[in-house]
């Protein structure tokens, strides 16, 4: 009886041991001003983390009473926010164009010409000049360029130069020669600019590819070179508090390039649409913790500031010229369709009313109402109001850039005019039918700051704070949705919702750590703010100066 009284003592002594051991975790953060962004907008003081993963969130001493840390991570006091996440831009990009010659900010074309000069005399032994980020809406006279004084400065070595939205060009004679462009080329969905019978060496849209896309100048990319992009391109959005971006057509060359190489931060690559890709890919989609590859993203026309966005009716600022598509309307149902019997989501870059109008209806044909299928306009930049109710429909999301209503105010109207500018970058109008709005930059074409995204959705206003009362202020986005938008709208948006864009159980541990309070601190300090700690599965991948 004392033996069988003394074992069942033990026996309970052995089970109370196992019920009152605390379960191990890695990391506890605490001390911080947490916005979770979950459903009911709950701010928290800490959270728990194990294998890159939150585990639960709520008060230090409670966390510490549920479980056994490894580490303790003490945020002073600082504001924390899930990961931000770029839901248009071009990653790849971004890296390549710090090795080209940065044209941003030119306040003329002797300016370009000038840096190109200073880029040539350090790198005399590079086959081919590029560069990109030139504007003439910010030039005396606002006057595309000529390729005269390129030609005279570098006549047998070919250099592109493209525009700020990659849809446009300046070429000298040499590549125009070597890639067999004359005067008499005919290119669809481009144009080969002439003044006096002559080609002036500016490309708009797919004339640009015919120059880009010859091996004989531009040969592909090594893979050394593509890792080199990676890796800067990687630093300047950790050091932006970005943890996400989607780039927004990519080759199959990146493609199987990133298959194969490790990177932290995640991507959501959307191949280019051609015929390629879709014999290549079409069949399964790809999916890791870092890469998700389960989308096309294809081309419907071209952009404002070159005057290659379709329009319904002429621009305001050159008669009898309404745009064109980049894509032919055949082959663009083509894809629709074929994409409509796949598991790929498909994403179509539209900026006119002709070319929005045109997506949306052909969306319509092969998309239910109510469908689940997440299609997306990338830009959505001019829709007419009767197209809107489509949006809602057919549930197509817009994936929109606010920087680029900004950076286009001064000189949109002009293309435009004053009746149909209210049709533009109108976000307001378009989350009131769809309920969400994917946020992003679209960098390189605008600076990879998410916080700029968030500072000009809700003010309409520029770096100075101009103009006063915003650019056209009806459209301007709450707080709250922007912050949704550039988090977990735009993981939405990507068929990602359930591993990120909130601070909740079971979600990656991507966050990022910011001295300033989003949702009530001053909006021009906001915009200024820097990131003091960018983390990825609770790992810091970028820390603040």
């Amino acid at each position: 009886m004392k033996k069988s009284f003394l074992a069942s003592l033990a026996l309970c002594i052995i089970l109370t041991g196992f019920t009152l051991r605390k379960p191990d975790a890695d990391m506890l953060f605490f001390n911080a001003k947490v916005y979770t962004l979950n459903s009911s907008f709950e701010r928290v003081e800490a959270f728990a983390v194990k294998d890159g993963k939150i585990v639960q969130t709520g008060t230090a001493e409670d966390l510490k009473a549920k479980f056994n840390f490894g580490k303790e991570i003490d945020l002073k006091g600082k504001y924390v926010y899930p990961g931000f996440i770029d839901a248009h831009s071009h990653f790849l990009g971004l890296g390549a164009v710090q090795l080209e010659i940065d044209l941003r900010g030119a306040k003329s074309w002797e300016e370009v010409v000038k840096r190109c000069v200073a880029f040539y005399q350090k790198n005399k032994t590079m086959k081919a000049i590029k560069g990109r980020g030139w504007d003439q809406n910010e030039w005396p006279g606002k006057q595309f360029p000529v390729n005269t004084e390129l030609n005279r400065l570098f006549p047998d070595v070919p250099v592109l130069l493209k525009r700020v939205d990659g849809h446009a060009a300046i070429v000298n004679d040499y590549a125009l020669r070597k890639t067999g462009l004359n005067t008499l080329t005919k290119i669809d969905g481009g144009a080969l600019v002439k003044e006096n019978g002559k080609l002036t060496g500016l490309l708009i849209d797919n004339a640009v590819d015919e120059i880009e896309n010859n091996k004989q100048l531009f040969p592909d990319k090594q893979d050394d070179q593509l890792m080199q992009e990676l890796d800067t391109a990687q630093k300047i959005c950790f050091s932006k508090g970005l943890t996400s971006v989607c780039d927004a057509g990519i080759s199959s060359l990146q493609a199987e390039f990133l298959k194969n190489v490790q990177h932290d931060i995640r991507i959501y690559a959307m191949l280019s649409a051609n015929e390629e890709n879709m014999s290549r890919y079409l069949g399964q989609p790809y999916k890791t913790a870092t890469l998700n590859i389960s989308s096309f993203k294809m081309y419907a026309d071209g952009s404002l500031g070159s005057r290659g966005a379709c329009l319904l009716s002429e621009y305001t600022d050159q008669k009898n010229h309404q745009g064109f598509l980049l894509t032919p309307i055949d082959k663009i149902e083509e894809y629709v369709m074929r994409l409509s019997q796949s598991p790929f989501q498909l994403n179509t870059h539209c900026i006119g009313d002709s070319a929005n109008r045109l997506t949306l209806k052909m969306y319509s044909k092969y998309l239910s109402p109510g469908n689940n299928s997440r299609w997306r306009i990338e830009h959505a930049q001019v829709v007419n109001e009767s197209d809107l109710e489509l949006f809602r429909i057919y549930n197509v999301i817009p994936s929109v850039q606010p920087t680029h209503a900004t950076s286009d105010m001064a000189w949109a109207e002009k293309r435009l005019g004053k009746s149909r500018i209210t049709d533009a970058y109108a976000y307001r109008k378009l989350l009131d039918r769809t309920r969400i709005l994917a946020l992003g930059t679209d960098f390189p074409v605008e600076d990879a700051n998410p916080l700029h995204t968030f500072y000009a959705a809700v003010t309409r206003k520029d770096a100075e704070g101009k103009p006063a009362g915003g650019f056209l202020p009806s459209e301007a986005l709450t707080r709250e949705e922007a912050l949704k938008g550039i988090t977990i709208w735009a993981a939405f948006a990507a068929f990602e919702e359930t591993e990120k864009g909130t601070l909740e159980t079971g979600k990656y541990a991507d966050f990022v750590v910011l001295d300033v309070d989003l949702l009530n601190d001053d909006l021009l300090q906001i915009r200024n703010a820097r990131v003091i700690g960018t983390y990825i599965n609770g790992k810091v991948v970028y820390q603040g100066k």
